[in-house]
Parts: C-alpha cells; structure tokens; sequence
C-alpha cells in the first residue's frame, strides 16, 4: 500500500503530525484506537469520514517509521 496517498504531514495542520488526508486525524490518534481494542469497523463507524483505505495507510505509515528507526548503542564509559 502507497500511505502517501493517505498521510500528510503539513506544518500547517496538527503542528506536523502525520494525519489522514483531509482530516484533522493524527495517525498515532488511529493507531492508539485499534491498540485500545477499536475493530476497524468501530473506527469507522464513529469517523465516517475514514476509509478502510486510510486505516491501513496508518498501520503501513507505522510500520515504515519503525523499519526505518536507527538505534544506535551507546560507548561504555570507563571511569
């Protein structure tokens, strides 16, 4: 799935937060639902707004930052 067609990050809306095109929905926001139990059906329901596309632009939005995130470890400093 192309999130891109789905996801904006705008300075100008939610400060930067990566939200659903055309809303005011934060992806972080969506993915918290399901975390909390939300069927893909309720979230839905209560934002009409929201495809079933958009949903799964979230997870896949998610799942790429964390693919792409570095950790690095730290260098033991002897004293």
């Amino acid at each position: 799935m192309n999130w891109q067609e789905h996801i904006v990050i705008d300075p100008h809306i939610l400060v930067g937060k990566p939200v659903v095109k055309g809303t005011r929905l934060a992806v972080d926001f969506i993915i918290d639902l399901l975390a909390q139990g939300w069927s893909e059906a309720e979230v839905l329901r209560n934002y009409p707004g929201l495809t079933s596309q958009d949903v799964r632009a979230c997870l896949t939005y998610a799942g790429e930052s964390l693919r792409s995130e570095k950790v690095y470890p730290l260098m033991a400093v002897i004293v």
